[in-house]
């Protein structure tokens, strides 16, 4: 369901810890991660998360009455971190921490400049108010480029094997009735596999269609077990027009 308050860990594109507003604690998602880390980090976890919720809600009435909303507008936290390199070793890459308020981008962080950026005339404030505090300017660098980093290496260290493992999708393809009777959509679905990036073609007469063929994707979506899913399909006519 959909909770107020929504913090996730996520690496390699698979959730590694999980907290929210109707738990209200902050628990792992892997079983590496519930082996590795010690209560201690959960208990802290948690308490930081819920003084990070309690901000979120005090600084959503802020917004929604400087924008003079009634409605309850959604904010997003989200953060790019580190890349990894191609020889195997970790270094710092470039990291975004941006807020976005109501579907749209509101605020985010240059981590090149040091300055925080408002996208919109209603975080000019914000920004002037966050880039004259010395702390709260100084943090977004300091979290990327250090805490992070940091992070980073132990759970690369901690999922192992586990991160390492890709696995294969199982491929299904089948035809369904389409609206007009001369014609058929024929499916293709890809599922089970890890990591997240895959390519599905669909051929006719040995050519790629695309989306100027009237190709559709559902474009890649989780399983709810660390696997993927896509499904792509195509109107095609059931019979070759004849030539003339």
């Amino acid at each position: 369901g959909i909770h107020e308050f929504t913090a996730m860990g996520i690496l390699d594109s698979r959730v590694i810890h999980y907290f929210d507003s109707t738990t209200q604690v902050k628990t792992p998602r892997t079983d590496w991660m519930k082996e590795c880390l010690e209560p201690k980090y959960w208990d802290e976890g948690t308490r930081s998360l819920k003084d990070k919720q309690q901000w979120f809600k005090d600084y959503m009435d802020i917004l929604k009455e400087r924008m003079n909303q009634t409605n309850n507008g959604e904010i997003c936290l989200m953060l790019k971190m580190s890349s990894e390199q191609p020889d195997g070793s970790l270094k710092y890459s470039h990291g975004l921490d941006m807020y976005s308020y109501d579907g749209d981008d509101f605020l985010y962080f240059n981590d090149s400049h040091s300055v925080w950026v408002a996208p919109v005339k209603a975080a000019e404030q914000t920004k002037r108010k966050w880039d004259q505090e010395q702390k709260v300017h100084n943090y977004p660098k300091g979290y990327l480029e250090i805490d992070c980093m940091e992070w980073l290496k132990k759970y690369l260290t901690y999922g192992g094997k586990d991160l390492s493992t890709t696995k294969k999708p199982e491929v299904y393809v089948f035809a369904n009735n389409a609206k007009s009777k001369t014609n058929v959509v024929l499916t293709c679905m890809a599922t089970g596999f890890y990591p997240l990036e895959i390519q599905i073609h669909i051929q006719r007469n040995s050519r790629i269609l695309t989306k100027d063929d009237g190709v559709m994707s559902t474009g890649t979506r989780p399983n709810g077990d660390n696997t993927y899913q896509r499904r792509d399909s195509v109107e095609i006519p059931t019979q070759r027009p004849e030539r003339e």
